[in-house]
């Protein structure tokens, strides 16, 4: 059981994190909260723990944190080499939590994970939110519609992630940028090194996925940072216009991670939409 006291409780709330089996995957999952299950499926570039827009959301909803496999503390299978078999993982998830009200939260690749999930089967899935999700094809063949994050060093990567990269640089954990103790340093790369293998080719995308996402037949809500330069606004807006009914709304002041950079007006604008009958 982690938890915290005081202030801190305050701020960020109390929460557990524990080990759950899930079709045979050992994963480790923070949770906090009562209500409605909430399933939050973080980014890459991302140290997975209680973050105070989870903690603002815990208020009102059952939020279920989960690290992928192979991220944080989470176990890797060695026959796992791509974003379908995540997929597949979380499908099992959400069979396992026996609700038909979980709404699902994706950020970033983790937005790509539940569009997969999405377009599978939403007999589980009450309303979905993605967030500077990748995952589409949305330019020509030799247009590159997302930033190759692997190739550039943690300073540039923070100016294209952030509309304000001093920010970034106190928030973020990352290899190369700050001070890492050895466990986080370790968690950090091989983050980076799951993300490389179940991304790289091709790059942060399924080129069926796009049309795929006529299937999803719940609500949906894309929220966008306005200033992220890895996945644009545009790309966001064209990853909406794909899924029947869905809405784009966008964050100002906001790059890659608005529920980092602008966690208040971000918990509003998800908390809007899932209280919608």
């Amino acid at each position: 059981m982690a938890t915290t006291q005081g202030t801190a409780a305050a701020m960020i709330g109390e929460h557990q994190e524990e080990t759950r089996t899930v079709g045979g995957v050992q994963l480790q999952v923070l949770s906090g909260g009562r209500g409605d299950p909430l399933l939050v499926l973080h980014d890459y570039e991302y140290y997975n723990e209680w973050q105070p827009f989870e903690a603002a959301l815990s208020a009102s909803y059952s939020v279920l944190v989960p690290s992928h496999p192979g991220f944080g503390a989470s176990e890797f299978p060695p026959h796992f080499d791509s974003i379908d078999d995540l997929a597949y993982v979380y499908l099992d998830l959400l069979r396992d939590l026996g609700s038909d009200r979980v709404s699902v939260l994706g950020l970033g690749v983790g937005g790509w994970i539940a569009a997969e999930v999405a377009v599978r089967c939403t007999h589980h899935l009450r309303r979905l939110v993605l967030v500077d999700a990748v995952g589409i094809k949305v330019g020509g063949v030799t247009d590159r519609d997302i930033t190759d994050t692997f190739i550039i060093g943690p300073k540039d990567f923070l100016q294209v992630a952030w509309h304000d990269p001093a920010a970034g640089a106190e928030q973020m954990k990352l290899a190369g940028l700050t001070q890492l103790a050895e466990p986080e340093l370790t968690t950090v790369l091989r983050n980076r090194q799951t993300a490389a293998i179940l991304t790289w080719k091709p790059f942060m995308h399924n080129p069926a996925l796009r049309r795929r996402l006529a299937r999803i037949d719940v609500p949906t809500l894309v929220l966008w940072g306005e200033s992220d330069r890895i996945v644009s606004p545009d790309y966001g807006r064209a990853y909406a216009a794909a899924i029947p009914g869905a809405r784009f709304q966008s964050i100002p002041a906001a790059g890659h991670y608005p529920y980092l950079e602008q966690p208040e007006p971000f918990v509003a604008a998800v908390s809007a939409f899932l209280r919608e009958a």
